[in-house]
């Protein structure tokens, strides 16, 4: 992994190369493309932080966190929760570390808004990123979203 990595806001000026990225053929059912989720951030943009990541000039992949929803269904502010809610990594940029700076800075950015927790969902199953999220040391928290594993990292 290179040392000019950096998230970027989606522009007018990058939009188009947002929206053409694309993870790979066999991932397309796990995850959904960026287009569906920058219109989510229009909808949620209280919640939303989208951000394009690129090493140096070339974009390798999307995030999108969502940050301080309250998950408890009586509206209380019981249970406020911020995690990564996207992750589109390219097809070609795969294995070199960029799903893990994405995940990274998200977690810098939750512990900035003072955080102490990150989610994740992902689909179960043996081409899902189960084995990807537990080696960065998420644990499941035996609640489900839809049919999506949640998992939970403390932040230090």
């Amino acid at each position: 992994m290179t040392t000019s990595l950096r998230l970027a806001k989606v522009t007018a000026d990058n939009l188009d190369a947002a929206i053409g990225l694309k993870v790979r053929a066999d991932q397309e059912h796990l995850v959904d493309p960026v287009v569906k989720s920058l219109a989510e951030a229009y909808l949620h943009p209280e919640a939303a932080w989208p951000r394009l990541v690129f090493d140096g000039g070339r974009l390798v992949g999307f995030l999108m966190a969502f940050l301080g929803i309250d998950f408890a269904d009586d509206g209380t502010g019981r249970d406020i929760r911020s995690g990564l809610w996207r992750l589109n990594i390219a097809a070609g940029e795969q294995g070199r570390g960029y799903g893990r700076f994405a995940v990274e800075s998200v977690a810098t950015e939750i512990r900035r808004r003072g955080g102490t927790r990150m989610y994740v969902t992902w689909h179960p199953g043996d081409d899902g990123p189960e084995g990807f999220y537990l080696g960065l040391g998420f644990r499941p928290t035996g609640e489900t979203s839809g049919d999506e594993t949640v998992g939970e990292l403390e932040l230090g």
